[in-house]
């Protein structure tokens, strides 16, 4: 009646740590989120490190292929600012600063343009406009506020801009140190297992980062050009928060629209239509044919989990938790489908994959 039962003893002792392990992740989650944000960036530059280590003489040691990397970078994120940065940050102060006037419910019904079979109905759909801006501005002060505190927090965060590459610097530096110590620790029923899993983990994250960065950089192309061509106030702009909204999945594409079309309108431009009409036909293609190209392997989630794993990804932490969800899932899915493996075949593709 009083006897100890070792398994029930096992299985609490594995719980509590586990508990114990997710209490302190919990308590140094800011500090694991530089981590990601440090490994992600280290993900974006490892290809070129490994492009110079092919044709670098053997005496160069890694790290200075690893520091011409990052000097390179910086040099590329340097000319990128200032080739654009300076039209954006004026059309951002313009578009502030004019933000009253295009929010004035007396200016607006002269200034949003109508197709002409709605023209009839313009003085109903234009007091519902009124009166949403009405109801939206009582709203907008405590918001801008919140926006404003969020930003004096990030601005206080500087650091981490400076840390971040620090961190991924000394990560690429050591990830072959770090791997082979990791793999060395396990035993060798276990090794071929994890060793399977680092590299799925390693193609899902090479993956899935390179493809937010290209999707990224031709969202801000492609809108960019159009958006200039068409006339679009703010064009450089609007195109610049549609490409840093890219990386946030399904919910960062369809504010960037939201935006778009919201600022577009209220300033009075005349081609709605074919503007909605491009953003439709761009997504189409960028969500069909583009993103599918460049997340052809290790990121295939089913859009049902993706839609479920926002919605927790929002609710456990926001924008950051939506950022990392579809990355989580498809984590997830390596582990479950790596340990239902049979072992013959688990050791079979360990050994293919050297």
């Amino acid at each position: 009646m009083f006897g100890f039962d070792v398994r029930i003893a096992r299985v609490v002792w594995t719980g509590s740590l586990v508990a114990f392990f997710l209490f302190v992740a919990y308590s140094v989650r800011s500090t694991l989120l530089v981590v990601v944000f440090a490994i992600f960036f280290s993900y974006l530059l490892y290809p070129l490190v490994g492009l110079i280590e092919r044709f670098k003489p053997v005496r160069v040691p890694r790290t200075v292929s690893i520091a011409i990397v990052f000097i390179f970078a910086i040099l590329v994120f340097g000319a990128t600012g200032a080739l654009f940065g300076a039209t954006i940050t004026d059309e951002a102060m313009r578009l502030s600063q004019q933000l009253p006037t295009l929010l004035d419910p007396a200016n607006i019904s002269a200034r949003i343009p109508l197709p002409g079979f709605l023209e009839a109905q313009r003085g109903r759909i234009l007091a519902f406009v009124t009166e949403q801006v009405q109801h939206g501005t009582g709203q907008a002060l405590p918001m801008a506020q919140r926006l404003g505190m969020e930003v004096m927090h990030v601005a206080t965060n500087l650091i981490y801009l400076i840390l971040i590459p620090v961190l991924s610097f000394l990560l690429i530096k050591e990830a072959p140190l770090l791997r082979a110590a990791f793999l060395s620790s396990l035993g060798t029923a276990s090794a071929p297992l994890w060793r399977g899993i680092l590299e799925d983990l390693d193609v899902l994250l090479s993956k899935y980062v390179r493809a937010l960065l290209l999707l990224s950089m031709a969202t801000f192309v492609v809108y960019s050009l159009v958006f200039s061509a068409l006339g679009v106030p703010y064009s450089l702009l609007l195109a610049g928060v549609a490409g840093l909204l890219e990386v946030i999945p399904f919910v960062g594409p369809l504010s960037a629209v939201v935006i778009i079309l919201c600022v577009s309108a209220f300033s009075g431009f005349p081609h709605l239509l074919w503007l909605l009409v491009f953003i439709i036909a761009y997504r189409m293609f960028q969500d069909y044919v583009l993103s599918p190209m460049l997340m052809s392997e290790g990121v295939e989630v089913s859009p049902l989990l993706v839609i479920v794993g926002l919605l927790a990804g929002d609710e456990l932490a926001g924008v950051i938790g939506i950022f990392l969800s579809v990355p989580v899932l498809a984590a997830i899915k390596i582990l479950i489908v790596r340990v239902r493996l049979p072992r013959p075949l688990i050791e079979g593709t360990a050994d293919a994959s050297h």
